[in-house]
């Protein structure tokens, strides 16, 4: 079956996160992405979190899976020439490096452009190219401190924390994509390609406007709440049996309606609250409200928990860790855990695609092993033969 993106060469110059998250959605999505790497080493991320020469990182294999890896190092003169008749083929260049990386290879866009005009140039820095920060580094971290998200992060009285997802890293990833998916349609009309570029502090910046918006109507930054809804009762996390560290539930139920309220207490098997005063004003109450779900939660697990409250209409949510995301059922009939064959790791499972497209359906392939595709890539994409591939001793 045809994919959304069929026909789309984009060569991918991205490592570890906040590039590679971006060129791997687009190669969900149908895009052929070719992953340019440095000869011998590749991309950082094969390395990181437990990942050796001799067997690439599960970090690695849950950013990269439908690319195609070649190896060229851009210093050497032969390499270069192969790497510009790429980029003649190419709709996408992406990037992500340091600042000035790629330019002094003598690759920016005015360079990309003279060699294909209609090619688009995506690059994601920690602060953008211009401004006062923008020969700053960064990383996830650095981008969730900069952009907002550790100071509304964490308990009144601690210290900012980082939240647990990189969006400072993935999040950008995500801005990237739907501004090379703009500049795809934009250059339809005009005949010709655009830089895209995304700061990663823009990026959470963006993501943190909900947090933000206590000071645009006050004046005065809000506090951090940690997993708290001031003033707000059966909204927040509740400790489930047998009492683990992620044996919490969290309740969202946001109602100011006595008949809400009842037919929750019937829930968690206590009718005798019926027609109790607490339900006139939850929000005066609600210390006491939720002590009593409290109580409740406190017998059940935090899956029985979600059941019975998400099947009596009440939004919550189990407090999933990694182990329970794997095993979810739920989440394997969506496709959102999906087992792939590796070279290296043999059966192994990955992190699926969250677009679910009726006419255009994700098949999850494993990552690219490093060079894997330089035969292929060469003699497909640009007509190479044997001896001409041999003779650049990729």
């Amino acid at each position: 079956m045809d994919k959304a993106l069929d026909g789309i060469k984009i060569l991918d110059l991205t490592q570890y996160e906040a590039g590679t998250s971006s060129t791997q959605l687009l190669a969900w999505l149908g895009a052929d992405v070719i992953k340019v790497e440095q000869p011998g080493r590749g991309d950082p991320g094969r390395t990181v979190m437990f990942g050796s020469p001799e067997k690439d990182s599960a970090y690695f294999l849950g950013f990269n899976g439908n690319k195609r890896s070649i190896t060229l190092d851009l210093k050497n003169d032969d390499h270069r020439l192969v790497f510009v008749e790429l980029v003649k083929n190419a709709d996408v260049v992406a990037e992500n490096y340091a600042a000035g990386v790629l330019e002094r290879l003598g690759y920016d866009f005015k360079a990309l452009s003279e060699i294909n005009p209609r090619i688009i140039f995506s690059r994601i820095k920690g602060f953008g190219t211009y401004g006062p920060y923008s020969n700053y580094k960064s990383f996830d971290p650095v981008a969730q401190a900069a952009g907002g998200a550790m100071a509304g992060t964490g308990e009144p009285d601690g210290p900012p924390m980082k939240p647990g997802p990189t969006i400072g890293d993935s999040g950008t990833g995500l801005h990237s994509v739907i501004g090379i998916l703009a500049a795809l349609i934009q250059r339809r009309s005009t005949g010709r390609g655009q830089v895209v570029e995304v700061a990663m502090q823009d990026a959470v910046v963006s993501l943190s406007k909900t947090s933000m918006c206590g000071y645009l109507e006050t004046g005065e930054s809000p506090p951090r709440r940690g997993s708290k809804v001031t003033g707000r009762a059966g909204s927040g996390v509740f400790k489930c049996s047998p009492g683990g560290p992620d044996d919490y539930v969290y309740i969202t139920a946001l109602s100011t309606r006595r008949n809400i309220w009842e037919g929750m207490m019937k829930t968690i098997d206590r009718e005798d609250l019926e027609g109790s005063p607490l339900f006139d004003d939850p929000a005066s109450n609600a210390e006491q409200i939720n002590e009593v779900i409290q109580e409740w939660a406190s017998s059940v697990t935090k899956h029985e928990a979600m059941a019975a409250l998400g099947g009596a209409g009440i939004p919550c949510g189990a407090v999933l860790n990694a182990s329970d995301i794997f095993n979810d059922q739920h989440l394997k009939e969506r496709g959102m855990i999906s087992p792939i064959n590796h070279p290296q790791r043999g059966e192994f499972e990955v992190i699926g695609c969250p677009i679910k497209m009726s006419d255009s359906p994700v098949e999850i392939k494993p990552a690219p092993l490093l060079g894997e595709h330089n035969t292929e890539v060469l003699s497909e994409v640009l007509g190479y033969s044997n001896k001409q591939i041999e003779a650049l001793s990729l």
